[in-house]
């Protein structure tokens, strides 16, 4: 990012912010302005937080979810009515020739 026009932005930031406010709390949609403040916070993190995008396909399909803090893919048993997803490796073996 351009230094001069990520200043900008970081300077600017609050009044955006507000202005957002602003517009929910007086029932004012602005689609573009939040939609794009919620980018520029998600472009200033280092990682985000995506266990719940992760958890719903998990629960409906059995895709499986990696971790921060331990290695290798993992996958719930969300309720009894869920069904093994069989051995792991065997599900992530064709991803590996495709590399």
């Amino acid at each position: 990012v351009d230094p001069g026009f990520a200043k900008e932005l970081n300077d600017r930031q609050m009044a955006w912010r507000r202005i957002v406010t602003l517009c929910i709390a007086s029932g004012v949609a602005c689609p573009s302005l939040s939609a794009s403040l919620s980018y520029f916070d998600s472009y200033r993190r280092e990682s985000l937080p995506a266990n719940l995008t992760q958890a719903q396909r998990d629960f409906f399909g059995g895709h499986t979810y990696e971790r921060i803090d331990v290695e290798g893919p993992h996958h719930c048993a969300w309720t009894k009515t869920h069904h093994a997803i069989g051995n792991l490796n065997e599900r992530s073996a064709g991803e590996k020739s495709r590399l």
